[in-house]
């Protein structure tokens, strides 16, 4: 997997993607990178950030006869620029999206590549109902239905049992299927990539795990399936309060935290590692790795955003 090239796509137009993203390639990376954009796009974002390095068109018939490098931008054109005229700006820049992921889709199915990254992406401008969450709809068009997202840092992560739920929804989604699936994915993750038998925690869905309700979920949903995972050798502890599990003192015990619902875990990684985390989709046949943060469009032309997020994608994703 080592040096095979990783695909890129912008996401939004109107993001503060072209800015990370030139940051983030002053850093060396050993694998080459494949921008999927319009060439149109990517020459004005070179004028407007003042960049002197070079780009060359690639095609995708001829992949196998390159020799990518990262001596020059290697930029796969998505050709659709006559789109503009015969359309409203928002319809086409849903396109553009789509049409970006389709190609990179199709390059990882022809072998060509198995790291990827997406640029932010505004969710509810781009997907319909059917999908929470670019995780879900990258999934769908995999046909994988067992993922998870991994909120990672090298010295901790965090994995949400529920991604993008309403949250009275989150407890009709809590059964023992999925956090045993959750669970399963992450230690799988971090033996098969990290080469490490993780510590993980689980949270509870309660405050402090208990309920007023003659129903308690963490004493008989969440608390039954991790001792059914313990007993599959895995290395899973809890169900822990969430108000507490993220203390300096249990950070150090454990290596990745599964939490019932998105910012119950988000919330407090993002507090404690800013941009310093990737969104990794574990369960593809390919990795994925992408910047753990949104477009940000009212920063964008700015030049003032941190690329570190990107940066660490790139380099897990380079180290694979």
């Amino acid at each position: 997997m080592k040096n095979k090239p990783i695909v890129i796509t912008t996401g939004d137009l109107d993001s503060i993607f072209y800015e990370i993203f030139f940051k983030s390639t002053k850093k060396k990376i050993k694998s080459p990178l494949i921008l999927i954009c319009c060439k149109s796009e990517f020459s004005k974002q070179l004028k407007i950030f003042r960049i002197k390095k070079k780009f060359r068109l690639i095609k995708l018939n001829y992949f196998k006869k390159l020799r990518l490098d990262n001596n020059k931008f290697n930029i796969l054109d998505l050709n659709i620029d006559h789109l503009k005229k015969n359309m409203p700006l928002n319809a086409f820049k849903k396109i553009y999206i789509k049409k970006s992921f389709d190609m990179a889709f199709k390059i990882i199915r022809f072998k060509y590549s198995n790291k990827f990254i997406n640029g932010p992406v505004n969710k509810s401008k781009f997907l319909d109902k059917k999908f929470p969450g670019i995780t879900e709809y990258i999934s769908f068009n995999f046909k994988v239905k067992k993922t998870g997202m991994l909120i990672y840092n090298k010295n901790f992560s965090v994995c949400p049992v529920t991604t993008h739920l309403p949250l009275k929804d989150v407890v009709r989604s809590i059964n023992r299927k999925i956090i045993k699936e959750k669970i399963k994915l992450v230690d799988d993750f971090y033996k098969k990539y990290l080469k490490l038998k993780p510590r993980i925690a689980v949270t509870g869905l309660n405050p402090h795990c208990e309920s007023i309700s003659k129903f308690n979920e963490d004493e008989k949903i969440i608390k039954p399936s991790i001792e059914i995972m313990k007993k599959r050798n895995i290395n899973v502890k809890g169900p822990f309060p969430a108000d507490t599990i993220f203390n300096s003192k249990n950070r150090k015990l454990f290596d990745a935290v599964i939490g019932m619902y998105h910012d119950q875990v988000l919330a407090p990684i993002k507090a404690l590692y800013e941009f310093d985390a990737i969104n990794i989709t574990m369960g593809l046949p390919f990795l994925r790795a992408t910047p753990d943060h949104g477009p940000n469009k009212q920063m964008a032309g700015k030049n003032i955003s941190s690329p570190t997020s990107l940066i660490r994608a790139l380099e897990f994703l380079d180290k694979q």
